[in-house]
């Protein structure tokens, strides 16, 4: 058996798996199929590895001392699929971001201030910097902390998270096809969609124009076999034509996700209903990156989130997703958009997982 060191810990509404790279250097064998071993797939209970059996569980966040001056610590994002001998690096994930700053203050990467400790992380998969702020009074992380967030019932460490001038980070545009607005195809039918690469490349459509609302449960969105044919197909159209794959059956199954917009409801105190897919189901919450992209597309005339507003969007959205209200804000610093949240995170485990020396 070769020990591979591993954290097991929450970051937002996700769980990921951290390790470090040079704990993941297997004689012979990939990263890749290291990650699939270990997790236990392909199989969709994942029984014979630490998967959860989803999306939001099934994740792995690879960490190293940082190669550049601009940064503190590199990290890298694998969605590791379920069902699928595959792994997927093309894209970030926003919740399982706020481990990074913890772990790396824990493990003495970073020297921690007597109040709040900032550490500059920056995401491989997107060339992404992210600023994160960890309050650490007398010089110690808050573990669990106090802060509370809409999906997960206890609370974990705060963790600020500051995406650092996040347009065309994925595709080199904000809008990969040029315009705010595109139409796209829906059960045979054109309706107007946003394509936007910001925090992570996404398409945006109206729930109205496909005949939902925008406060529809997972029961009633995973439900609908065909309903989630459909999406996939827009979503793998969009995919060819932002540039991230060469036809529909090369799309990877993590990016672009899609989101499903709505009008909030009147005297409600979120700007905008949101339902968000990941992996071929919805997300129990929102994913962070999508969160950034829905900001950045509220700030630009003609796209499918501006047109639902009737608030000005220019410091951030207040959005109601399945677990409740995520709040985004948005500012110029030095000339640089940037635009974050606050997540929570929490330490769960410290693991040594036992991986096969043949399979």
């Amino acid at each position: 058996m070769f020990k591979i060191p591993a954290a097991w810990m929450r970051g937002g509404t996700s769980k990921c798996w951290v390790f470090e790279w040079d704990n993941l250097q297997v004689p012979g064998k990939s990263v890749d199929e290291v990650l699939l071993r270990l997790f236990g797939s392909p199989d969709n209970r994942q029984i014979d590895g630490v998967g959860g059996g989803t999306s939001t569980t099934s994740k792995a966040v690879i960490l190293s001392r940082s190669l550049s001056d601009e940064a503190d610590v590199d990290y890298t994002f694998a969605q590791v699929a379920i069902d699928e001998q595959k792994v997927d690096w093309g894209s970030n994930c926003g919740n399982c971001s706020a481990v990074v700053a913890p772990y790396a203050i824990q493990r003495g990467w970073v020297t921690p201030g007597q109040e709040t400790t900032t550490v500059r992380t920056l995401n491989t998969n997107t060339d992404q910097l992210i600023l994160q702020k960890v309050p650490t009074p007398d010089g110690e992380l808050q573990d669990p902390g106090t802060q509370m967030i809409p999906g997960v019932p206890f609370p974990g460490m705060a963790v600020g998270l500051g995406f650092l001038d996040p347009a065309g980070r994925t595709t080199g545009k904000l809008f990969p096809t040029g315009e705010p607005l595109d139409k796209v195809t829906f059960d045979g039918r054109e309706v107007p969609a946003t394509l936007i690469d910001a925090g992570a490349p996404l398409i945006i459509l109206d729930a109205e124009s496909i005949g939902l609302t925008g406060k529809e449960t997972a029961a009633d969105i995973d439900s609908q076999a065909a309903l989630l044919v459909h999406l996939d197909d827009v979503r793998r159209d969009a995919a060819v034509r932002m540039g991230l794959a060469a036809t529909r059956a090369e799309a990877a199954r993590a990016i672009p996700k899609l989101a499903l917009v709505g009008k909030a409801s009147q005297n409600d105190e979120a700007d905008l209903n949101v339902r968000m897919l990941s992996m071929g189901r919805l997300h129990p919450a929102l994913a962070i990156t999508g969160s950034v992209a829905l900001t950045m597309a509220a700030q630009h005339e003609g796209t499918v989130v501006r047109d639902l507003l009737t608030t000005d969007p220019s410091s951030g959205l207040v959005m109601r997703t399945p677990a409740g209200i995520v709040q985004t804000w948005a500012e110029i610093r030095d000339g640089v958009p940037v635009v974050g949240t606050i997540r929570s995170a929490r330490r769960i485990a410290d693991a040594e997982l036992l991986l096969p020396e043949s399979w």
